[in-house]
């Protein structure tokens, strides 16, 4: 069978969370979906941690302060089988969409073991993808727990094959590596609103938007694919939340270094508007037969390598807290009951 090149429109949200409220998020998430459906997407990507938003705090303030926001986001994280994504699973099928959304995840092992996630719903409402921040970076650590390769993988769609990192990932050489491996088509980058590792004002403050810009036009470039980028909007509701009414803070929030919504073509050339500074839908029209030609000049995946001296092993067991063995008790097993294994 000839193989088929799908073509489709991408919509990226670049918007602000209702700041720790999941429910409200969810809320607003799904009017996004609509807009972007009325207007002829196909896939609609959300950003990192979008719900309930991304923890900022952790950069700003020291950890023996910021208890009260840890229990806030530990309260507002949602799970993979919760109301919350069963909403939006809901929103995805009544559109018939593909929805990439991240998220705070919680586990109902720990009341304080958070992930930072992103989930694939098709256009049925299925779960289609389920991947964990494998790393999470710099101060994030204080926040997340890191994630396993459960979710690093590209999932087959009518509307191409898709796969997601989120943020420092897309730094990652092997984690993108192994996306290629697997026939990317379309690529989802998710970010938050600000990262910022110093004052604005100091020399060498980490600019955000450079990075995007940087990462995506890599990715895109080197995997010959589409590269859909998400990321969130710090609103006043955000800036305020956080900032306590200390000026310094608000400072630091206000004057960052942005982040940036875009798409881009398997060149690396953007192919959509640019959204930073306001919140909206970013659209582009994709057509993954764009990415053939490419292939001619640098196939990492294929000829443009060389596999007798590079090898990647990638192990994608999923990492569990602890393995339940049950054993039925002697007059259990008299009536005839046998023996279980679990893993948790």
């Amino acid at each position: 069978m000839p193989l088929s090149y799908p073509r489709f429109k991408a919509a990226a949200c670049h918007i602000a969370p209702v700041f720790l409220d999941s429910t409200a998020t969810v809320e607003k998430g799904i009017s996004y979906i609509s807009e972007a459906a009325r207007n002829g997407a196909s896939l609609v990507a959300f950003p990192e941690s979008f719900i309930p938003g991304f923890p900022v705090w952790a950069a700003l303030r020291p950890p023996i302060e910021n208890h009260d926001f840890f229990r806030a986001l530990a309260t507002q994280s949602i799970r993979r089988d919760g109301p919350e994504i069963a909403r939006l699973a809901a929103a995805a099928r009544d559109h018939g969409v593909y929805v990439s959304v991240g998220i705070s995840e919680g586990t109902d092992a720990s009341v304080g073991c958070l992930w930072n996630a992103n989930l694939l719903i098709g256009p049925d409402g299925s779960i289609l993808n389920h991947h964990r921040k494998l790393v999470p970076t710099f101060y994030e650590k204080l926040v997340w727990a890191n994630g396993d390769a459960r979710g690093l993988r590209v999932i087959p769609t009518d509307i191409g094959r898709i796969g997601m990192l989120i943020c420092g990932e897309n730094t990652n050489p092997l984690s993108r590596y192994a996306l290629m491996a697997e026939g990317e088509q379309v690529h989802i980058s998710t970010y938050p609103p600000v990262w910022p590792t110093r004052p604005p004002t100091d020399n060498g403050a980490y600019d955000l938007r450079r990075a995007i810009e940087i990462r995506a036009g890599a990715h895109a470039f080197e995997a010959k694919v589409f590269n859909i980028v998400s990321s969130a909007f710090a609103d006043e509701a955000l800036i305020a939340a956080v900032s306590k009414e200390d000026k310094r803070i608000r400072e630091i929030i206000e004057r960052s270094p942005k982040s940036v919504s875009m798409c881009l073509d398997p060149t690396g050339s953007v192919i959509s508007s640019v959204l930073s500074d306001e919140e909206g839908i970013v659209y582009a029209d994709i057509d993954t037969a764009l990415s053939v030609e490419p292939k001619q000049f640098h196939d990492v995946v294929g000829y443009y390598n060389r596999f007798d001296i590079f090898d990647l092993e990638i192990d994608r067991s999923p990492r569990e807290p602890a393995r339940y063995i049950e054993v039925a008790s002697p007059s259990l097993a008299a009536e005839g009951d046998e023996p279980t294994s679990e893993r948790a």
